[in-house]
């Protein structure tokens, strides 16, 4: 289903958090004329195209969730980055978190770093990135009191979710550990270290 999405904007309702990455990399590698924006979701692909033929730009999305469910339901898996992220397992709320998931400080962070996680999608703050694929046994509610400073580089988790912090803000997930690599820095292109489909492991650092 595509829908209209304000004056300039169609949303692809893609069903599938796979299919909004396959359909974000497709727009990316060859964007349509007039596309100034492409923002995936869960289950969704905006597509900004101020001025642009949005006739035309419907039939190109159409075409393009067509080829990208061809592809998935083939089994024709997409090359996607790895980035390794080292942390220093040492978070205000790491042993809350191993008391919580009854088990200790060093099964969370083996729990964490045992697992290759994907950037679902980017939000709540620029370069902000929810990481899916999160160990379901260290899945924890945010904290009752969200805190008012949270550093950039902390590495966190919430619900089914784990991040790292791109800037300085506020923020109500558990801190388990931070790291020095910076994930959004405006100088670079593209300023995000992670792209939605990008696989990211962490390690101990």
């Amino acid at each position: 289903m595509i829908r209209t999405a304000g004056e300039h904007g169609l949303l692809v309702e893609t069903g599938s958090l796979e299919l909004s990455h396959r359909v974000d990399a497709a727009l990316r590698e060859e964007r349509p004329e007039g596309v100034v924006e492409i923002v995936p979701g869960p289950e969704t692909v905006l597509v900004v195209a101020p001025g642009a033929d949005q006739g035309r730009l419907r039939a190109r999305l159409e075409s393009v969730v067509r080829e990208e469910s061809g592809r998935a339901a083939a089994g024709d898996a997409p090359d996607r980055p790895l980035v390794t992220i080292p942390v220093v397992y040492d978070g205000a709320d790491l042993d809350s978190v191993a008391k919580l998931a009854g088990i200790s400080a060093d099964e969370v962070i083996a729990r964490h770093t045992g697992r290759e996680l994907v950037v679902g999608w980017l939000g709540f703050a620029p370069g902000f990135a929810y990481l899916t694929g999160l160990d379901p046994v260290l899945e924890m509610p945010r904290l009752d009191t969200p805190r008012t400073s949270v550093p950039a580089g902390s590495v966190a988790i919430a619900g089914p979710y784990s991040a790292v912090y791109p800037t300085a803000s506020p923020g109500g997930w558990r801190l388990i550990g931070r790291t020095p690599v910076r994930v959004w820095d405006v100088t670079a292109d593209p300023p995000s270290l992670f792209r939605p489909g990008t696989r990211v492991r962490f390690e101990v650092a």
